[in-house]
């Protein structure tokens, strides 16, 4: 018989959707900025045309496709015993995902249809939503112990 497919586990693909609203937000926001810059302090040293919308829409794919790869790698690591195999998935996982952040990397500098800035600073962003998420999602009940707000029904 066959092996199962493979299922991807809620926890990753919620993991996953927050990661793409984190992005899309810092992406949004980067347009604002780049605007604001293009237009009203530097505009003739920082451009907003369909360059920057293509490199912010380009970096939160990789960005996203990123997280997404080492979330699946983690679940299929969880799901066996064999930490020779776990540790080589895992090492595997990381070559392959700093490979495909680098060939990002090279084409949001080289191509002329990318500016250069905002196919990179999306790279940035999960880290920075995670972060944010992580001080929000915590607050301190009224004995002043700290609870994961989406514990508390929050």
């Amino acid at each position: 018989m066959g092996k199962e497919p493979f299922k991807i586990q809620p926890a990753v693909k919620k993991e996953t959707l927050h990661i793409v609203l984190y992005t899309g937000i810092g992406v949004i926001l980067m347009w604002a900025v780049l605007y604001v810059l293009a237009k009203f302090v530097m505009p003739e040293t920082v451009p907003f045309d369909y360059r920057v919308i293509l490199g912010g829409v380009g970096g939160l794919i990789v960005a996203v496709l990123n997280f997404f790869l080492m979330a699946v790698t983690v679940q299929k690591i969880a799901a066996t015993d064999d930490e020779k195999r776990a540790a080589s998935l895992m090492k595997a996982s990381f070559s392959q995902r700093m490979l495909l952040q680098v060939l990002w990397l090279i084409a949001a500098i080289v191509a002329p249809c990318f500016y250069w800035i905002a196919g990179i600073a999306p790279l940035l962003f999960p880290s920075f939503g995670i972060k944010i998420a992580g001080i929000f999602k915590s607050k301190k009940n009224s004995k002043g112990q700290e609870v994961d707000a989406e514990q508390n029904g929050d």
